[in-house]
């Protein structure tokens, strides 16, 4: 009788037959940027209405063909997860909640109509992507492997109705530093002519369409010499809602935090909520509360208002300096980072890495 250990590995590796020469993978890794460079490998898995999920591996990175009447080119049923591999001081590499992102990845798809992906499959997916291409974790310090694992409508009809076919994929990108001004805060630019999410809509999925509907206002941004946009709330054009990829924390002279609630129009961080957790074991007070843009301006020059972070896998935690839009222009205690932020990002990139007890089981090892 076949045990479970012997039982075969639910994404078995195809080794890649080309794989990238060391001396250029070490180039390449010696200065990743993000986004930017990948690894050999990626995982896959195909989800039918007849089979359900199968054709799972690991195979060599490549091109995807797709028929121009492939579903998503036409109704956008696509959601993605990011997250991220870590080498700890012991050698070992480590993921950082891999657990909450399969489950956001489930909600993701519920929210699309698509097929769930059974959490296991999701992490074992991850993990054996991670197996086949640890090479390519860079060394650099703060290094990391950043993983996306994404899924899309590969049924070729032109229909508006959820797809009987989907291909999930995962790859895999070394990543150095998010942003790269060199600054020690970010610049964020209030949209007053756009929304990213209504009530009752997308908001809280991590589908494509969340982010395509965030570039025109990012586009702004940057033409105003800002890092990144911050939108309010769809109703009344009032209420801080989140960055265009990043949740958004508040701290007050008091010591207590906020943050904006989750009411379905925000993407559920999982860096927001290991946020909210590490504060309160500090005994900090944290909230989850609106909070209003003028609020936020006339706090910021009382001084009430200490400091302000995005948060989000990406970037880990990023203290915002200056607020600036049409009719506001507001600097946030002394543009830099402050004490919490900086305690609470030191706190988090330690147990990302492996530097400081994992009291909440939040790392797991790859073997």
């Amino acid at each position: 009788m076949m045990t479970h250990a012997d039982q075969p590995p639910a994404f078995p590796l195809t080794t890649r037959a080309d794989p990238m020469p060391e001396d250029a993978r070490m180039a390449l890794l010696a200065d990743p940027g993000f986004g930017r460079v990948f690894s050999d490998h990626m995982a896959m898995a195909r989800w039918s209405t007849e089979k359900g999920w199968h054709d799972m591996g690991v195979v060599a990175r490549r091109p995807i063909e797709l028929d121009p009447a492939t579903s998503v080119l036409h109704y956008a049923q696509e959601i993605f997860e990011g997250l991220k591999a870590y080498r700890a001081g012991d050698g070992a590499i480590t993921l950082f909640r891999p657990d909450a992102n399969a489950r956001r990845f489930r909600q993701s798809a519920v929210r699309m109509a698509m097929p769930e992906l059974p959490d296991a499959l999701f992490l074992e997916s991850v993990r054996a992507l991670v197996r086949a291409d640890r090479e390519w974790l860079p060394a650099l310090e703060g290094g990391s492997l950043y993983l996306r694992p994404f899924m899309f409508a590969s049924e070729v009809f032109l229909g508006v109705k959820p797809s009987a076919e989907y291909l999930y994929l995962v790859i895999a990108s070394p990543a150095g530093g998010y942003f790269k001004s060199g600054s020690p805060s970010i610049s964020v630019w209030v949209s007053e002519d756009f929304t990213r999410a209504a009530p009752g809509g997308t908001g809280a999925a991590k589908c494509g369409g969340n982010y395509a509907a965030s570039l025109q206002a990012q586009a702004e941004a940057i033409r105003e010499g800002c890092d990144q946009v911050v939108f309010l709330d769809a109703v009344e054009r009032r209420q801080i809602e989140e960055l265009g990829g990043m949740n958004l924390f508040f701290v007050f002279d008091d010591g207590s935090l906020a943050t904006p609630p989750l009411t379905g129009t925000i993407l559920p961080g999982i860096t927001r909520d290991s946020i909210l957790t590490l504060a309160r074991d500090e005994g900090l007070v944290v909230r989850e509360e609106h909070y209003a843009i003028d609020a936020w301006e006339a706090d910021a020059r009382s001084g009430r208002l200490r400091e302000t972070f995005a948060c989000g896998t990406a970037a880990v935690v990023t203290p915002v300096g200056r607020v600036r839009g049409r009719t506001h222009d507001f600097a946030i205690g002394n543009g830099g980072p402050g004490e919490i932020t900086s305690r609470l990002r030191d706190r988090l990139v330690a147990i990302q890495r492996g530097e400081a007890p994992d009291t909440h089981d939040w790392v797991q090892r790859i073997t």
